[in-house]
């Protein structure tokens, strides 16, 4: 005779849910590590212009956007159809740009203020004095490292048609 009987039944066994809180609180902390939240609502148009020759920013230096172009149908009847220019979540003047950047280097780690870039997203139909005038106001606070944002396309292409 032996010892061990064998079950003749073959139900399974209850499964535990003791680990599940573990699991989903894991899943929770992922996601909130994870997710990036939208830096600023776009009050102006940004058809950006196309380029044949792109490379990515690195998301590792501190990068300031600089949104130029007319505003949204809903804004232009308090701010006209005229180019404007977007710092963060409000209308700029171009005298407003020098102290944004003066801020935000300075609340910058001592290391990062030399890696610190100003991304220009301009609308394509938008006149080039404006930039000229946003790219003069960059040089007196020493932003020198400028990048101008764009998709990829072929640019003379898009000129012809």
């Amino acid at each position: 005779m032996s010892k061990f009987k064998k079950k003749k039944s073959g139900d399974l066994p209850a499964v535990s849910t003791a680990s599940l809180p573990d699991i989903v609180f894991m899943l929770l902390f992922f996601f909130m590590t994870v997710t990036v939240m939208k830096d600023s609502d776009l009050m102006v148009k940004n058809d950006v212009p196309t380029a044949n020759q792109v490379q990515k920013l690195d998301k590792k230096d501190p990068v300031v956007y600089i949104y130029a172009g007319k505003p949204l149908p809903k804004y232009q009847d308090k701010f006209g159809s005229n180019a404007k220019i977007q710092v963060n979540d409000k209308f700029a003047d171009i005298s407003e740009i020098a102290p944004f950047i003066l801020q935000y280097k300075d609340g910058l780690r001592q290391e990062l203020r030399e890696m610190f870039t100003t991304a220009l997203k301009v609308d394509s139909d938008t006149n080039m004095g404006l930039i000229t005038d946003v790219k003069q106001e960059l040089r007196e606070v020493n932003a020198l490292k400028l990048v101008y944002i764009t998709k990829e396309g072929d640019a003379v292409g898009s000129l012809r048609n």
